[in-house]
């Protein structure tokens, strides 16, 4: 889910309960420079996450994969879109590992921008890089949230050649609004079916993730419907935030959602079976990400 903070003709709209903090703690220069040096995207800076502050003043960082525009075009995301020819920085992997490692992390989350120009998606190069974040930091759990890759197979199976502690793809919306919002190379059912295939075909530790976003016009039917076929798939663990609009180009929202009818959802979701569900206005997909694990693994008993 990577949606952004409302440009500022829209935020003298925004209701109280959405507001951004401001940066502190001595952790937020470090990894603001570390990144610089080491020349790393990341989804917060792309996607202008409104937890941005929050995450790197506690010393985390979700690190984007394969650049950063994506070959797709969303009607939600504020990532820039450009068709990169299949040009790959194969350095990309060891400058992530070594960020890890200098940062001490126990819980990295990686993402990725869609690469509909490469063959395999860029399952290689995710691949090598949780290959080479296991060699300098054997400690670290790895969360690898993805696109759906095609939709083909055989990109999972390159990513279970170094397989990560949690498999993520983002169902973004509901049954009814996916064309609308979602690029038309995505796809409600193709989405199901790249989760589906995870639980399927992954190791049998991996935790299975996805994220909804809320207040794009969706009923309370369909959203129901969403998590009904979450867990059909086999998906363990859901976030679910609110949508906040990139830009006047890009879907409006619909309504704010108010924290209590998150909590709603929450304990709905719960009662469906997930092993644990992270819901609020400021949600995004890697939100406290190592604390949801930790919830899975207590709920497996581990």
């Amino acid at each position: 889910m990577a949606t952004s903070v409302a440009p500022a003709g829209e935020l003298e709209r925004l209701p109280p309960w959405i507001r951004v903090r401001p940066p502190r703690g001595a952790a937020y220069p470090e990894v603001r420079g570390l990144l610089d040096e080491l020349a790393l995207g990341t989804v917060c800076r792309e996607a202008r996450c409104p937890n941005l502050p929050e995450c790197w003043s506690a010393g985390a960082a979700t690190l984007m994969l394969l650049g950063t525009d994506c070959t797709r075009r969303c009607g939600f995301c504020a990532v820039s879109t450009r068709w990169p020819k299949g040009v790959v920085d194969g350095t990309e992997p060891a400058r992530v590992a070594e960020a890890v490692r200098r940062w001490g992390l126990r819980y990295v989350v990686l993402t990725q921008v869609c690469r509909d120009d490469l063959e395999d998606g860029g399952a290689g190069l995710l691949a090598e890089t949780v290959r080479r974040i296991r060699v300098a930091s054997p400690g670290t759990r790895v969360e690898l949230l993805i696109g759906d890759l095609g939709g083909r197979p055989e990109p999972l199976e390159t990513l279970w050649s170094s397989p990560p502690d949690v498999l993520a793809h983002n169902l973004e919306t509901t049954r009814e609004l996916s064309g609308r919002v979602r690029d038309r190379r995505a796809g409600y059912d193709r989405s199901l079916g790249v989760l589906a295939a995870a639980r399927r075909t992954g190791p049998s530790h991996l935790v299975v993730k996805s994220s909804v976003m809320l207040g794009l016009g969706e009923t309370e039917e369909g959203l129901r419907a969403a998590f009904e076929d979450l867990r059909r798939a086999g998906v363990d663990l859901l976030t679910l935030g609110q949508y906040l609009r990139p830009g006047p180009g890009h879907v409006p929202v619909a309504r704010y959602v108010p924290p209590e009818e998150f909590e709603r959802w929450k304990a709905a979701a719960l009662a469906l079976g997930f092993e644990g569900v992270e819901a609020g206005p400021l949600v995004r997909s890697s939100y406290r990400a190592e604390e949801l694990y930790r919830r899975a693994r207590v709920a497996r008993g581990g």
